[in-house]
């Protein structure tokens, strides 16, 4: 009897905290369900029509590939023969390895050219002109200066990320109190003092801005570059095989991952951005 009213009052508090989370959030929550759900009711109209020849948003689950991709993500039979959660995860250990080393390049190049304006007058042409080239541009190269699709792709992440990471730590640095260098100056502050204390604090809201605009760069060059280079494992290869066996349905789906994990990235870095700058 006390096990059940125990479970009870369990039940209770439970339901109680989810409508206090309702009551403080829907009015966030509901306008992006009435936009989506309003955008696959026009999208669904439109195809049945025929104004579109795209398949309509029920065929992600009428269509018996498409259902099997949807609901078994974790099967792998070998090759590139892998469900979608093993598509995503390949194209996201690339995004890793050349987002992280673009970190590090543009963080790093971006504190030297903004402390030192010799440097950035000879360099900043340089980055203008090498941050318009298009990701699809770099494919080419890369592969033939590394001779394989993994270590290409990892490149044409890193030369798509590593622009809006350097230009806005540049800028960040360059934007530093001319009071705050005084204050070096004045109480002769060592130079890691001030790199800690003074510059990187103030700069870090320009570098975390890089780094969610170079996230979202990265995770479109990779399908960009999956797309060129066949025979690897990858979302953006999926979708280009998709493609050419026409199982349209298929490439939506990917698609739809491919939304899903860029907003997740997106947020990924907004929230370590509180956490490591909660008042920027």
């Amino acid at each position: 009897m006390t096990t059940t009213t125990r479970i009870r009052q369990s039940q209770r508090k439970n339901k109680n905290q989810l409508l206090i989370f309702w009551d403080k959030n829907k009015v966030e929550i509901i306008p992006p369900i009435v936009g989506i759900l309003g955008f696959l009711i026009v999208w669904q109209f439109i195809s049945m029509t025929g104004l579109i020849k795209l398949p309509p948003p029920s065929s992600l689950w009428t269509d018996d590939r498409t259902r099997t991709l949807l609901m078994y993500p974790f099967y792998d039979r070998g090759g590139l023969d892998k469900g979608l959660f093993w598509q995503t995860l390949a194209s996201l250990g690339r995004v890793a390895q050349g987002y992280s080393l673009a970190a590090i390049v543009g963080i790093s190049v971006g504190i030297l050219v903004g402390t030192q304006p010799l440097i950035n007058k000879a360099l900043d042409p340089l980055f203008q002109f090498l941050r318009m080239v298009a990701p699809l541009a770099w494919v080419p190269i890369a592969l033939v200066a590394l001779q394989q699709n993994q270590p290409a792709a990892i490149f044409v992440i890193f030369i798509t990320a590593v622009w809006p990471i350097l230009i806005n730590t540049t800028e960040g640095v360059k934007q530093i109190p001319q009071d705050y260098i005084n204050v070096q100056q004045v109480l002769q502050l060592s130079n890691r003092k001030f790199f800690f204390k003074i510059l990187l604090p103030s700069a870090l809201p320009y570098i975390f801005t890089g780094l969610r605009i170079a996230i979202g760069l990265a995770w479109l060059a990779i399908i960009a570059a999956e797309i060129v280079m066949s025979g690897i494992v990858g979302i953006g290869f999926f979708i280009w095989d998709a493609y050419q066996q026409n199982y349209i349905s298929e490439i939506i789906l990917a698609v739809v991952y491919i939304g899903a994990v860029g907003l997740l990235l997106d947020r990924g870095i907004a929230y370590l951005q509180k956490v490591i700058a909660p008042g920027e």
